[in-house]
């Protein structure tokens, strides 16, 4: 058994969501993407911020994730362009992506969040699956909480564009370190 000051984990056991407000460590939190584009696979992250809301009960807890568009890095700087330009992204006019959860639930085959992602203005439901990790631990403090989601979404949500060679699914990983907000 793992002891912690706040958090007692079984091997196999996922760690239990303490109620309160946790927000992501921006430093450590990202989406990273991968999509085929015109016969090979681009690979990308976007940096994430937000907080989430734990209740109890659990299935009114709530989560909101933000990530930048402008801050997309793919290790191109030209891709990297390409993509928050009015194509793709639009950085300019969209600033933003952001998911917000409406139902967290744990089931059999794990933790699920159903909710939306706002992409262009235009918000699309998106169910995910994800996992619930033991972090570091802060100097003095409780274990930070690591959850890593993986998300299947289309790529017209991202451009009305035909893009020849582009693959209609974005597999998606979020990442996101989560810290008590004091």
């Amino acid at each position: 058994m793992t002891t912690t000051p706040d958090i007692q984990v079984k091997p196999g056991e996922q760690p239990p969501l303490a109620a309160g407000t946790w927000r992501i460590s921006p430093a450590q939190s990202h989406a990273s993407f991968a999509a085929r584009m015109a016969g090979r696979t681009v690979r990308g992250l976007l940096p994430l911020t937000g907080e989430v809301q734990i209740t109890d009960p659990i299935d009114g807890s709530t989560a909101r994730l933000t990530a930048t568009t402008s801050a997309v890095s793919t290790g191109s700087a030209v891709l990297d362009r390409v993509l928050a330009g009015p194509a793709f992204l639009d950085a300019r006019a969209y600033p933003e992506i952001s998911f917000r959860s409406d139902l967290l639930v744990w089931v059999p085959t794990g933790w699920r969040a159903v909710g939306y992602l706002r992409v262009k203005n235009a918000e699309h439901e998106l169910a995910c699956q994800f996992g619930v990790h033991l972090g570091d631990a802060q100097p003095g403090g409780a274990p930070r909480l690591v959850i890593t989601s993986t998300w299947v979404i289309d790529s017209t949500w991202v451009t009305s564009q035909r893009i020849p060679g582009l693959g209609r699914r974005i597999a998606m990983t979020c990442s996101f370190h989560l810290e008590p907000d004091r």
